[in-house]
C-alpha cells in the first residue's frame, strides 16, 4: 500500500503542516474544506506545496519525522 508525506501551507512564508496519509487527494480535500479538527483548521493551512510517495508506510512516517526535526 502506498503512503504519502505532504506539506501544506497557509500562505507563502507562514504556517506549514506536515502529514502522512494513504490517500493524498482525499486528505488534501479534507484539509481545504476544514473537515479536520485541530491545527490545520485553526491556522487555515490549505495549500499543498510538496508531496512524495512511498511504497511502505513506515518509510513515509520516517520521512515525516525527519522533516519535522
Amino acid at each position: 500500500m502506498s503512503a504519502w508525506v505532504y506539506i501544506l501551507a497557509s500562505k507563502p512564508y507562514e504556517t506549514l503542516y506536515t502529514g502522512v496519509t494513504n490517500h493524498l487527494a482525499r486528505r488534501v480535500y479534507e484539509h481545504r474544506e476544514k473537515q479536520i479538527e485541530g491545527f490545520t483548521r485553526k491556522y487555515s493551512v490549505r495549500s499543498l506545496v510538496w508531496y512524495q510517495e512511498f511504497y511502505e508506510f513506515a518509510d513515509a512516517i520516517q520521512m515525516e519525522k525527519r522533516i519535522k526535526r
